[in-house]
């Protein structure tokens, strides 16, 4: 199987890492912002909506909705796939995206498809570029008079691998998983939903996107289509059934226009990934509707560990001043137990963002519990399916003492980790300087011989959006976190006592209270935000 095949040639281990270039071609830094030239460019409004919308009604899934139009759709975009913030230090500018990604590369791609059209989304001018105008009619038939809008994401590959390589494929599956997450709450903070449609394939994805129209891409980096959801203020059901072959068709006969801009004069190509990106592309169909996880929020059951005033957080504040931590305090205050198991009930598989996804949890978690009051520090298991309890004991060190802490909650091993964190994760001490880090272990080899190889890129996109969910809890307790997705894969392995393919580690995060580096200078993600133009386009980092 060429997924675990891929997945096995990508492991770091302590004497060597994946093969990448070992050093950066500033030369070659990719662009961060895909453009098509030529395309018409359609304003969006820059007004703010639902500004009083609390944090915990993302979840809870009770705000009202506000209805699909213009400056809904525009606010919608700008806190789902917008820019945060601008850093600056000395002569390198560059900016930072309320969706996170691996080295702040950016290999995600956002459109917008409508009655309207399809349309690319430029961040950085917080525009649409029309690549086409479909028939109306095919819109018509397609949606049924639905009141509602698609968005797709691709992947451009190249970002990640200029600086990281092979690996990069499972970086890019990451971002794709953040990034639906954050959409997807972003939606919920409006009253809608945001559902991955099951029946189209990636190569129907491409053609409704214009992404396999080589005219348009000549010298450019190719973009990889991920995944297409409906997003909709209705019941999103009816829209699971529509056929995508008469939108494509629509779309394959509609005039396009724009070209696709080069990111990097020069290129090193990584046939692996070539490889696995093939090996893993979904072929269409639908899943069973008893795999989808249940449709409702989980705000009464968390809301009891939430502290006080946590109401009066604003949902779109913490959206927007998300950020990646670079560096934790050891000695900064500590996490109280009720928020380390809110957060932890923020990832069962109910409300959103869950319910944009049609499969049962595959990813539980391993966390090394540094500073949390009232919980021993030491190796904790936490099942986000308790249908698994059995499976991951037999699969683990048979010493584990699996002390039950909460009804998911399992203390393992009681120990200092500060230390065992920070080697596991590269050595990285973001890891073990915080409140806590985790592996998220994902169940690999079993999941692609069921399903196909094409699961495998959605086992990644489930670890981002239980990082996405928890960089926003922790903005919402004062603190902040970072993904981490440098780590030695079987020495985590070794740890737990995990053997073979069937469970394997994809994905670190670690929280905890930021060092922020005072050499830096930030502005606002847009100018009009605070009255001070930004000029210019972002610098080399």
């Amino acid at each position: 199987m060429i997924a675990l095949r891929y997945h096995e040639a990508t492991k770091h281990y302590f004497n060597r890492f994946a093969r990448s270039r070992g050093y950066l071609d500033w030369g070659t830094q990719p662009d961060p912002f895909r453009r098509f030239a030529g395309a018409p460019h359609v304003g969006l409004p820059r007004d703010a909506v639902a500004i009083d919308v609390p944090y915990d009604a993302l979840f809870a899934r009770s705000t009202g909705a506000v209805p699909i139009d213009a400056a809904s759709i525009a606010d919608w975009l700008r806190c789902g796939m917008g820019l945060s913030a601008w850093k600056q230090y000395r002569s390198s500018r560059w900016a930072l995206r309320v969706n996170p990604s691996s080295g702040n590369l950016h290999p995600t791609e956002s459109y917008v498809v409508s009655a309207d059209g399809v349309f690319h989304y430029a961040p950085r001018e917080h525009v649409l570029e029309r690549r086409t105008q479909l028939d109306r009619d095919a819109w018509r038939a397609f949606s049924r008079g639905r009141d509602g809008l698609l968005v797709a994401l691709t992947s451009i590959h190249w970002r990640e691998a200029w600086k990281y390589g092979e690996r990069a494929f499972r970086y890019c599956q990451h971002d794709t998983g953040h990034a639906i997450g954050a959409l997807a709450l972003s939606a919920a903070r409006l009253g809608w939903s945001l559902t991955l449609l099951p029946r189209w394939s990636d190569a129907q994805v491409a053609g409704l996107l214009g992404l396999d129209r080589d005219q348009e891409f000549i010298d450019a980096e190719r973009e990889e289509p991920e995944c297409l959801a409906i997003v909709t203020a209705d019941d999103p059901a009816p829209w699971l059934e529509s056929d995508p072959d008469s939108l494509v068709a629509a779309a394959r006969a509609s005039a396009w226009q724009g070209s696709a801009n080069q990111l990097s004069p020069d290129h090193v190509e990584w046939s692996i990934i070539d490889d696995v990106a093939a090996a893993t592309r979904y072929p269409g169909g639908s899943i069973p509707s008893a795999q989808r996880p249940t449709p409702k929020g989980i705000g009464a059951t968390s809301m009891t560990h939430r502290e006080a005033g946590q109401l009066a957080i604003r949902a779109r504040d913490i959206i927007i001043q998300r950020r990646s931590a670079v560096a934790f305090d050891p000695r900064s205050a500590t996490l109280s137990k009720d928020r380390f198991l809110a957060m932890l009930a923020r990832l069962q598989a109910c409300g959103p963002p869950w319910d944009a996804i049609d499969w049962t949890p595959h990813v539980h978690l391993a966390v090394f519990v540094h500073r949390v009051d009232g919980l021993t520090p030491g190796v904790y298991a936490y099942l986000r399916d308790t249908s698994v309890d059995g499976k991951w004991r037999g699969a683990m060190r048979k010493e584990f003492l699996w002390e039950q802490v909460s009804d998911r909650l399992y203390l393992l091993l009681p120990t200092d980790v500060t230390w065992v964190g920070n080697r596991v994760s590269c050595d990285q001490d973001i890891a073990g300087d915080g409140f806590f880090s985790l592996g998220m272990i994902a169940r690999l080899a079993p999941s692609l011989a069921e399903r196909g190889e094409w699961f495998y890129r959605r086992l990644f996109w489930e670890c981002g959006l239980i990082g996405q969910v928890l960089y926003l809890e922790a903005e919402a307790a004062g603190a902040r976190a970072t993904g981490i997705g440098c780590f030695y894969d079987d020495a985590v392995h070794e740890l737990l006592g995990l053997s073979g393919d069937t469970w394997q580690s994809l994905y670190h995060f670690s929280m905890g209270v930021p060092v922020d580096d005072t050499r830096l200078t930030t502005e606002p993600g847009y100018a009009w935000e605070t009255n001070t133009e930004i000029a210019g386009d972002a610098e080399k980092k």
